[in-house]
């Protein structure tokens, strides 16, 4: 979410600079890496109990993690950021050792952990977590007022990493197969919500009262999440699937008629995407004092009851008007971001490519194929074309932000190049359920489309995810011969091509080298290269 958002500002093009140009570091590779310490247990749950004071702007409180040991060790690595007080770590009733390693926490067991065990540590901290200087493009908590200056208080972390405000292990690669459940602690008056389905409340007696959830299915860190405000609740299903609304009192009627459009954002996805993937833990949209962020669940919602983003069409055309896009883009996330998710943060297309152009299923859904067709073509406007989609491994590096328009406009091409709509659509469905709940990388996307399609896609997925520029076909006429070719970075592209001549449409198969094609053509005029079904520059 946090990258687009940059886009629309026009800044995404010197955070690139300064992303090529930045230095790996140490704290980088702790938390990007998946060293030993990481890889020999997997993450199963997670029981998180603090309170959290607006006065004070704190939060106290512990975690219970319990995690299997896979592979034989004395050591893990737990992650909290450096400004958040290490209380004790308990294991067995004792505590244990530990070291900090910038937010890296190295704990170390009195004897090794038996192979295939369960084991629960209870993680004790407190501390002021980080505030967002502009949520959600940066990570931290938001701490404010409602319009009746009531608390009103949100946290986004997409990139900068949850451990930011709870212990946990800050990577793409494990969540917790067991789910998670948030029990937390806020002034009496005040709701705090968090993902998943509410468990109850209990009033404390110290003038605090705690909110319980629980998530029966797997989550990514930076999915949960809590906000907290005098919140107004309203509940509906639909089909079979429960939607719960917080919303800010004085919002609350606004809020039951822009919500309405949930539905037809969840039958169209439902249709192309397959059943939503946490009916277990219903469908909720949480008002925040930010723009918005997918938390899995509990999607953060503050586009103030406007159509289109913040009341502006980001293609470009008029059809983003017609939505409103933190509902349809958000909620997109439900399948691709938190049911597919990516083992690394440098693979983030993965979630933003995907989503970015189910806003164009959307539309198409919507308003038919011609008026998706617009749409995603609008995006192009918002792509800079300034460096790979894809960031650096191992380091909690994103690439560019074109990883969002870029990404979707890949996707057109690539369903072009099957050119079979009913197939298409049968591979991205057969795609969101087979690999519903799972944590992939970029390879096994493209191993997938390959064997879908029966195409060798993988030089297209390499020109347009790991460099800055597209392709861009080059024809001529030699003798009232038509050549082309094209110019790309990735060696002997051979990505097929559709143009019209005189009207006809015609697949051409160039390369990097001119090929002379059987088509007799007298002027350029009677080509007409289909870059709107084609991300493609022409020459």
């Amino acid at each position: 979410m946090k990258n687009i958002l940059l886009v629309l500002l026009i800044a995404i093009g010197s955070n690139t600079i300064l992303f090529a140009q930045e230095k790996i570091t140490r704290k980088d590779s702790l938390q990007g890496g998946l060293r030993y310490e990481r890889t020999c247990y997997d993450i199963l749950h997670y029981d998180l109990n603090i309170k959290i004071n607006p006065n004070e702007k704190s939060i106290i409180g512990f975690n219970d993690i319990t995690f299997k040991v896979v592979d034989n060790t004395q050591k893990l690595q737990l992650d909290l950021f450096s400004n958040m007080k290490i209380d004790s770590i308990i294991f067995n009733s004792k505590k244990l050792q530990y070291k900090r390693d910038y937010n890296a926490v190295f704990i170390d067991f009195p004897s090794f952990l038996e192979l295939n065990s369960k084991q629960k540590l209870r993680f004790y901290y407190s501390g002021k977590p980080i505030n967002a200087k502009r949520a959600p493009w940066d990570g931290g908590f938001v701490f404010t007022t409602d319009m009746n200056g009531k608390p009103w208080i949100g946290v986004a972390c997409q990139g900068t990493g949850a451990s930011l405000w709870y212990p946990c292990k800050d990577s793409q690669s494990d969540e917790p197969d067991n789910g998670a459940t948030m029990k937390i602690a806020v002034p009496n008056g005040l709701t705090a919500v968090s993902n998943g389905r509410l468990m109850g409340s209990e009033d404390l007696h110290n003038d605090f009262t705690r909110w319980d959830w629980e998530v029966k299915n797997p989550i990514n860190n930076y999915d949960i999440n809590v906000t907290i405000a005098e919140f107004a609740h309203f509940h509906d299903n639909y089909k079979g699937l429960d939607l719960d609304y917080y919303v800010l009192r004085d919002n609350e009627d606004k809020a039951r008629i822009q919500f309405e459009g949930v539905k037809p954002m969840l039958d169209c996805f439902q249709s192309k995407f397959g059943l939503y993937p946490f009916v277990e833990d219903g469908y909720k949209l949480v008002e925040t004092p930010y723009l918005g962020m997918e938390h899995q669940s509990a999607v953060a919602y503050g586009n103030t009851y406007l159509k289109g983003y913040l009341g502006h069409d980001r293609s470009g055309t008029g059809i983003g008007m017609n939505f409103d896009y933190i509902i349809v883009h958000e909620s997109g996330h439900e399948w691709f971001g938190n049911s597919i998710t990516s083992k690394d943060i440098a693979d983030m297309w993965i979630h933003e490519s995907f989503t970015t152009y189910s806003e164009a299923v959307y539309v198409e859904c919507q308003y038919g194929y011609d008026k998706g067709q617009v749409y995603v073509n609008g995006l192009k406007n918002t792509v800079n074309n300034d460096g790979p989609i894809i960031g650096k491994y191992g380091v909690n590096k994103e690439g560019s932000g074109d990883m969002y328009s870029k990404g979707a406009l890949m996707l057109n091409t690539i369903r072009h190049l099957v050119n079979d709509d009913n197939k298409w659509w049968k591979i991205l469905l057969n795609y969101s359920e087979t690999y519903r709940h799972q944590i992939i990388d970029t390879n096994t996307v493209i191993n997938f489309y390959n064997a879908e399609t029966g195409m060798d896609l993988t030089k297209v997925f390499n020109q347009y995810l790991r460099y800055g520029t597209i392709p861009r076909l080059e024809y001529r006429i030699n003798n009232e011969n038509l050549e082309c070719r094209w110019i790309a970075m990735v060696e002997d592209f051979d990505m097929p091509v559709d143009i019209k001549i005189n009207g006809e449409r015609i697949r051409l198969n160039p390369t990097t080298t001119w090929q002379t094609t059987k088509y007799k053509i007298k002027n350029s005029n009677e080509v007409e290269v289909m870059t709107d079904d084609f991300y493609i520059n022409v020459n």
